[in-house]
């Protein structure tokens, strides 16, 4: 007993000697450590000076090496750039405070060293502006609440000797300090405007420390370039077609107010007289116009044109209020030529957008559908854009990992919507304007093929018309806005929209953009219409047949929805795609964009549509089985939404959810309609359907065309890079959500209501 105490005690002893041991040696290092650096810390890693990628000290320092190898006009105004910074003149400061430099957040994303374009650029002031300018700011309280710097600053202000132009530097960082895997940069530099791009390469390259380790991948001027408006052949041609049609809304809408004065100061008269009703109005035309409302029929009468369409129904994005029907019994009589002027009537076309009430074939809750659908996609592209030119990119790994943010994720969904909302349209419009219940008529009397071939022009050509109008505006308004930023902004464009829509605009206009290479695409978004396009001409053919042949066509469908499954599920295999890990823009060119991988969402809701039509909107259901509807639908949404958030699924489950999701997310969305259109859909019901959504609805086409152009413009015209926090972005896509929608009232009312209006007008049907 004593024997193991002793060792025990010993084993302690040993131990306790040991640490304290440890401890001294440790004390004795760091004080040595200290007295080794008393003298101070010489070799810090500054961020900063291992990130200044254009140091103009260096090039002050070797300046007798650089002006020999840069051009004179240059290396003359580079001497006195550097003179002035020597001398401390306030213009060179201002030159040198204009241009980027890495000041914070690298780890955070910042990628963007733009500097000031703006400051750059007013660096250059005549003394009549500056006098100006230090007038409005004596005139306003920001001189007093920044200390009059303002007014001190024009005060001091001096013109540079050269005019100064500024450059925009693309340089590749390597692995420096361990700084992370190369990324790329952009840098803004203010310098003499006589420089050309070759002579800031050499002196980037000069003013290179041995420590710095980056490439440079291109350098381009923003002020320097040749590129001018009026001299642009499709803005000439633009700006031609926006003239000719601003002139024809205002005679249309002149006119249409005159006719409608003309036409109470005739009411007032009936009061006064009873023979009022046999009065013409002296030889104006044959056919009619109602002067009161310019608005749809609201009766049970379905108003067709030759190819049996409902001249009042959009049948893609808009809604049928955008057609304009005569109805009233006061009726004046009109010559085509003055219809087709009033066609462009502001007065009319927006009381037609603006209208409570829904024709009889339009199933109310689509309007809400359609809006809610909408507002979803604007926020997932305006969160692309964000993410892109924002000074902290690292931000998205954060918000990515949260719950919520998975609805923005997978915003593609909200396309599948439209997809549904298309093909329930023409599926039940087709049915229901066409037939009212007997099919038979459509092809009665004469031969089936060329009925049905007769019928499928009618239909196809009718779209082409009503949607290219606008379409191809807006295809013209991109690449010129596009090659306006690409040679004005600081930043690079996210698509060669400025190379590609003069190429191949073609391919957009006949609707087959979706068919070539993602790289050659002009206005990427419109790979939606595209798609559309061409789910409806198979949607025609089906329908077309189904009127005599329901089960082959049914067949046909079934064939289709399946092919499309395989193939997808097929794509997703080969190319190891994850939906949970992925980018959902990761197989853009592969699986987002082919219309043979997103059908069936349209051919769903065409299924949809027949049902709705067959019952006539009446489905009988129990209480049990509508619980079970929307638990269903509810679950599924859910699951689309958030149910692979931290999942992981193997190369079969991933090929099987990248085939089956976009038609489960149709599938909920045809039990929504369904339960609304038939009386189970409650307070849903009351909200898709809500009036105050069907102006917005009816704008749905042109908001879709506009919104992207509003998204680059506000982050490409800007000097600076976006810099994400929660109230930047809701205030954003808010101010994107509003201009979008001006802009597509403005279209809208200009070419998409006029358009379907003279259609009207043209019907062969209707002129009989």
């Amino acid at each position: 007993m004593n024997i193991s105490v002793t060792v025990v005690l010993t084993y302690f002893l040993v131990i306790i000697s040991r640490i304290q041991t440890e401890s001294i040696n440790i004390t004795l290092t760091d004080l040595g450590s200290m007295e080794n650096n008393a003298t101070g810390f010489n070799n810090l890693v500054i961020l900063n000076e291992i990130l200044d990628v254009f140091d103009i000290r260096n090039i002050g320092s070797s300046w007798s090496k650089v002006y020999k190898l840069i051009t004179n006009g240059c290396s003359h105004d580079m001497a006195q750039y550097l003179s002035g910074l020597q001398a401390g003149k306030n213009w060179a400061i201002k030159m040198d405070d204009s241009s980027g430099k890495y000041n914070q957040g690298f780890f955070w994303g910042n990628n963007y060293w733009t500097g000031s374009i703006t400051q750059c650029s007013f660096i250059n002031q005549s003394k009549t502006r500056s006098r100006n300018l230090t007038k409005v700011v004596k005139n306003t309280d920001l001189s007093y609440i920044n200390g009059n710097f303002l007014e001190a600053s024009e005060m001091m202000h001096e013109n540079p000797p050269f005019n100064t132009g500024f450059y925009m530097l693309k340089v590749l960082l390597n692995n420096t300090h361990k700084l992370g895997p190369p990324r790329t940069v952009l840098m803004g530099l203010c310098l003499p405007g006589t420089c050309q791009l070759s002579d800031i390469v050499q002196m980037t390259h000069t003013s290179r420390s041995t420590q710095q380790n980056f490439q440079i991948l291109g350098v381009r001027s923003p002020t320097l370039n040749n590129f001018s408006l009026w001299k642009d052949i499709t803005f000439q041609i633009l700006f031609i077609a926006t003239i000719a049609v601003a002139l024809l809304i205002i005679g249309g809408t002149g006119c249409d107010l005159v006719l409608r004065k003309r036409y109470e100061a005739d009411l007032r008269m009936k009061k006064y007289s009873k023979d009022l009703n046999s009065e013409s109005s002296s030889g104006l035309g044959c056919t009619t116009y109602d002067l009161t409302h310019g608005i749809p029929d609201k009766t049970n009468k379905t108003n067709r044109d030759a190819f049996g369409i409902p001249t009042g129904v959009n049948n893609n994005n808009s809604d049928e209020n955008l057609a304009i029907e005569p109805t009233s019994t006061e009726e004046k009589k009109l010559s085509v030529w003055i219809e087709m002027l009033l066609s462009f009537s502001v007065v009319t076309n927006f009381q037609a957008i603006c209208d409570r009430n829904v024709g009889n074939d339009t199933i109310p809750s689509i309007h809400g559908l359609r809006t809610l659908s909408m507002l979803w996609v604007i926020l997932g592209h305006t969160m692309i854009v964000v993410f892109k030119y924002s000074d902290n990119m690292e931000l998205r790994k954060v918000v990515e990992k949260k719950v919520l943010f998975q609805a923005v994720l997978n915003g593609a969904y909200s396309v599948d919507t439209f997809f549904f909302i298309s093909g329930f349209l023409v599926s039940y419009i087709y049915f229901r304007t066409n037939a009212k219940g007997k099919l038979e008529k459509l092809t009665q009397g004469v031969n089936e093929f060329t009925a049905g071939t007769y019928h499928f022009f009618g239909l196809v050509g009718y779209r082409f018309m009503r949607l290219t109008a606008p379409y191809l505006y807006v295809l013209g308004v991109v690449e010129v806005a596009m090659r306006h930023l690409e040679q004005n902004s600081v930043f690079e464009p996210p698509t060669q929209d400025h190379i590609n829509c003069p190429k191949y605009w073609w391919r957009n206009i006949l609707y087959i953009n979706t068919l070539f290479p993602v790289e050659q695409m002009c206005m990427l978004w419109s790979w939606y219409l595209s798609d559309d396009t061409q789910f409806y001409i198979i949607g025609a053919i089906i329908l077309i047949i189904g009127v005599r042949h329901l089960k082959f066509a049914a067949g046909m469908l079934v064939v289709f929805m399946i092919s499309s499954w395989a193939t997808t599920a097929y794509i997703a295999f080969s190319n190891n795609h994850m939906p949970n890990a992925d980018d959902p823009f990761a197989l853009f060119d592969k699986i987002y964009d082919k219309p043979w991988t997103r059908l069936g969402p349209y051919l769903v809701g065409m299924c949809v549509g027949w049902v709705l039509f067959k019952t006539n909107c009446k489905i009988s259901m129990s209480k049990v089985m509508v619980a079970l509807g929307w638990t269903a639908s509810t679950i599924m949404i859910l699951y689309l939404l958030f149910g692979l958030f931290n999942a992981t699924l193997t190369k079969i489950a991933a090929a099987a959810y990248s085939s089956l999701s976009h038609t489960a997310w149709a599938a909920a969305c045809a039990w929504i309609i369904i339960a609304c259109s038939t009386g189970y859909g409650g307070w849903v019901n009351k909200l898709l359907s809500a009036p105050i959504l069907y102006p917005f609805s009816r704008v749905t086409y042109c908001a879709y065309l506009v919104h992207p152009i509003v998204n680059r413009i506000y982050a490409m015209e800007s000097d600076s890079p976006i810099h994400m926090t929660t109230n930047n972005l809701t205030t954003l896509y808010l101010g994107q959500v509003v201009s979008s929608y001006v802009l597509a009232f403005i279209i809208s009312l200009s070419f998409e209501a006029p358009v379907v209006t003279m259609l009207r007008i043209m019907s062969p049907t209707r002129k009989k």
